[in-house]
């Protein structure tokens, strides 16, 4: 099955500016670098990977001269699983400062490795491309195959490796696969974490947890950790590309919880490996929490694939008014009831439209789903 994804790479590079691709392991990156590359074959290029000792210790010696002579000779640097050079932000800075009429392209599946590193060295001097699991418009499916669908995108996810796979077997094996060697493997050797229990226990808590505020200290209680820890392990997990924070939206009125947060998985699939749990949605009783992801997720996606800057929130009073998500974008809200059921259609909480009258209001449900995400 031939994916196509919207965001490009052709797109996405401007002069004088290093391009950095996020994005979780095995969700494309070094697929649609390779795909760039090979419309290129009129440029010099050097691609090469992070774990390339000899690049490795390029970049660790921090001199400009050594730099220029690895970049002179070619159009294109492409440096795939980025987070993994030393010094990566600091000589890419000096090299585009350097060369700035060629092309410099970084991929990495960590935000907190990678990110750091460039951060302030490339200030002003990049753009950043963030690749999630494909959404539903990536998909290209008309309204009755995407429903037809639906339940294998709510159980499965939406990796390209997953969608390309007819086998729910094999599916089911992939995505263990994935949470073994990435989720687990990759963020206890770029963090050094000493206690890999831990944080599994973490990420299969968030994984029965979607829909409802996160306490720390419950989690800090219950795995006999210290609080700080708990923030620590849950900033990785979203830094890494597992989780997504959404925070309490408040314009300070005193019955608005704002102080908490929930967390969705960026992929159905990847929540259901967490907890081995694969079964058909008929016998599931946490339709509600999947379907809820689904929605968040591809509101995140959709704005992420139209290049919008847009902040999500969830909205509930002490009182227990609520609304399952809550989109910001340029002053406006909107507010997304997710509602697994079609029987009974609700409508918004009083409390939400007295205090925000400016804000509109949606209800997701398997039947209106493709009039929101299809577009």
């Amino acid at each position: 099955m031939k994916i196509t994804r919207k965001q490009t790479i052709s797109t996405s590079l401007a002069p004088k500016r290093v391009l950095i691709i996020y994005g979780p392991r095995r969700i494309g990156k070094t697929t649609m670098l390779r795909e760039y590359l090979s419309t290129q074959s009129n440029k010099k290029i050097l691609s090469v990977i992070g774990d390339d000792v000899t690049v490795r210790e390029i970049f660790s010696t921090e001199c400009l001269s050594t730099l220029k002579e690895f970049a002179a000779p070619y159009d294109i640097i492409a440096i795939d699983e980025a987070q993994y050079v030393p010094s990566i932000g600091l000589g890419l800075k000096m090299l585009i400062d350097s060369f700035p009429e060629k092309i410099f392209i970084a991929t990495g599946s960590s935000s907190f490795e990678l990110g750091n590193q460039v951060g302030e060295p490339l200030t002003g001097r990049h753009f950043s491309l963030t690749l999630f699991p494909l959404a539903q418009s990536e998909l290209h499916l008309g309204s009755f195959t995407a429903k037809a669908n639906l339940e294998q995108s709510l159980v499965y996810g939406s990796y390209p490796e997953i969608i390309a796979t007819d086998d729910v077997t094999e599916k089911a094996r992939i995505l263990n696969e994935l949470i073994s060697s990435y989720l687990y493997k990759d963020v206890l050797a770029l963090e050094k974490i000493k206690s890999p229990d831990l944080l599994r226990d973490i990420t299969r808590m968030l994984a029965y947890q979607i829909g409802h505020e996160v306490s720390m200290n419950e989690i800090a209680v219950t795995l006999n950790m210290d609080v700080k820890t708990v923030g620590r392990y849950l900033d990785l997990l979203e830094k890494m590309f597992i989780i997504k924070k959404a925070r309490g939206y408040s314009r300070n009125l005193r019955n608005e919880i704002s102080k908490k947060a929930r967390y969705y998985f960026l992929d159905n699939g990847i929540r259901n490996a967490v907890i081995n749990q694969f079964g058909t949605l008929p016998q599931r009783n946490d339709q509600g929490a999947l379907w809820e992801n689904f929605c968040f997720m591809e509101l995140v996606k959709k704005d992420n694939l139209a290049d919008i800057t847009s902040t999500f929130y969830f909205w509930r009073t002490h009182q227990g008014q609520e609304v399952d998500i809550v989109r910001e974008y340029n002053g406006t809200l909107t507010g997304y009831e997710c509602k697994w059921g079609t029987r009974k259609i609700p409508t918004a909480p009083i409390l939400f439209t007295t205090t925000y009258p400016e804000a509109s209001f949606v209800v997701i449900n398997p039947e209106t789903y493709t009039d929101i995400f299809l577009s």
